[in-house]
């Protein structure tokens, strides 16, 4: 038998019961058993597999959905690492990620202020909650970063930086002009099925998914994310929301060159 950490938190029964039901799905065809399994650390999911397909299954998990590194010795300096944001630490001006290490003992990626300000805002004195708020920075947004020192202080945290896949991203977004509107704890088709029930797909132009649970709304040109809430939320009321505003970002650090 084999069991997976997932690079999926299941928030709620249902969440976890949608990650069952996939995996029967995916592997209907297939010579193996699969089974969620309870009580998750920091709620990553956990699986276990059985049988003759077992490591076809593995290997499939693995490379479409991703598996926690769970123990420390298995990183190192200049890892990159996918993860989930616990917060703002703005005692000590950092933003924190649960990387799926929780072996011999639970531990986070702490992003600095001084190293968000110089990847995100072009090194302008800009606060943490600001840089937070116009990048839609909050908890349970998937993140990839960079371990730049893997060596665990005393808060059991681990210096990293965002990732070149999580800045160009951010480029990406910022480039386009397009608003998008982050939906965390939700799966596609119930994001599709609202934007169908509220007529909203007129307005969203893709659904790109961050993490099984989490996707990014692509509005269309002139559609205001923020003003999507209201509408979408009285049906999600489980979900978060966050925006990420091109307008914003440059109305902060300036307009985005046409060529980098």
């Amino acid at each position: 038998m084999t069991v997976l950490t997932l690079l999926v938190k299941g928030r709620s029964s249902a969440q976890l019961k949608m990650v069952g039901d996939l995996l029967r799905a995916e592997f209907e065809n297939l010579e193996v058993e699969s089974k969620v399994l309870g009580e998750p650390v920091n709620k990553w999911v956990q699986v276990s597999l059985s049988g003759e397909d077992e490591v076809i299954a593995t290997n499939y998990l693995k490379k479409e959905i991703g598996t926690c590194p769970i123990n420390l010795e298995k990183v190192e300096n200049f890892s990159c690492l996918k993860g989930y944001i616990t917060g703002l630490d703005l005692a000590k001006n950092e933003l924190v990620v649960d990387v799926g290490i929780f072996e011999p003992k639970i531990a986070f990626a702490a992003i600095p202020l001084g190293a968000l300000q110089t990847q995100l805002v072009d090194g302008k004195q800009v606060q943490l909650k600001k840089i937070a708020e116009i990048f839609g920075l909050q908890e349970d947004l998937p993140l990839t970063v960079k371990l730049v020192d893997s060596t665990i202080n005393e808060d059991r945290r681990l210096k990293a930086e965002l990732s070149k896949v999580q800045i160009d991203r951010f480029h990406v977004w910022r480039q386009s002009l397009l608003d998008r509107l982050i939906v965390l704890g939700a799966a596609e088709g119930e994001i599709l099925s609202v934007l169908e029930r509220t007529k909203l797909n007129r307005d969203v132009i893709d659904v790109v998914r961050l993490g099984l649970f989490e996707h990014a709304l692509t509005c269309k040109l002139g559609t205001d994310a923020a003003g999507l809430i209201p509408r979408i939320g009285r049906y999600m009321r489980y979900a978060g929301f966050a925006v990420f505003s091109p307008r914003r970002v440059n109305g902060l650090i300036g307009e985005l060159p046409l060529a980098l």
